[in-house]
């Protein structure tokens, strides 16, 4: 039985993202993706709703949105690299059309070098966020952006932060923290998993959680 929820994706067609839709097709969720890329659609599993468009364009977010429950973004800078101003801005757009649609539940991943008042970083991961800051300065500033708008907001975010992503489909148990990032990776097959148990949870509702894989 198709479920009546109808889930936005963001960013499916890239590594980890393709590891969700699968999660949600198999979870008998509708489903609805923006693709940027023509020649991925060949990618996406028959059955999820196609929307041709880019992020940065609010009427392709606008067209995106409509008709769906929650939202779930997995952007990353994607092949070709995107502007790493994409982050806040496509969050701006999304907010917008999530107002317009009545959504209020909001999914979106990225790294752990995002700074919340209530970190604890230990040294591995400071030196991590401060590594990306030097290397990828504007990309980390505009995540760091991206949660500010999350927490300026009125929806019912959650802003997950991961380690690096194992293109795998080993379902590992994964940990939460909201302090730190004790494990310094993740499976894409548990991630997928972590982000399906979440569309319905207030766990970490306007919170920023750590996700990760101890072993």
């Amino acid at each position: 039985m198709t479920s009546s929820y109808k889930i936005a994706v963001i960013g499916g067609t890239g590594k980890s993202g393709s590891y969700l839709l699968q999660e949600l097709f198999s979870n008998h969720f509708q489903v609805k993706a923006l693709v940027r890329n023509p020649q991925k659609v060949g990618q996406i599993p028959a059955g999820v709703e196609i929307v041709l468009g880019d992020v940065t364009d609010i009427d392709a977010i606008n067209r995106l949105l409509k008709g769906c429950t929650h939202v779930v973004s997995m952007l990353g800078m994607g092949t070709p690299p995107s502007e790493p101003t994409i982050f806040a801005q496509s969050t701006q757009h999304i907010l917008s059309a999530m107002q317009q649609e009545g959504i209020l539940r909001y999914i979106v991943t990225t790294g752990l070098n995002v700074d919340t008042p209530s970190d604890q970083k230990s040294e591995q991961t400071q030196f991590g966020t401060q590594w990306m800051k030097q290397n990828f300065p504007i990309s980390t500033a505009n995540k760091q952006i991206e949660y500010d708008l999350l927490v300026n907001s009125t929806v019912d975010w959650t802003l997950i932060r991961l380690p690096l992503i194992e293109l795998t489909e080993e379902n590992v148990l994964v940990h939460t923290d909201l302090k730190d990032c004790t494990g310094n990776k993740i499976s894409a097959k548990s991630l997928a998993k972590f982000v399906v148990t979440q569309l319905f949870s207030k766990e970490f509702s306007r919170q920023a959680p750590f996700v990760f894989n101890q072993v």
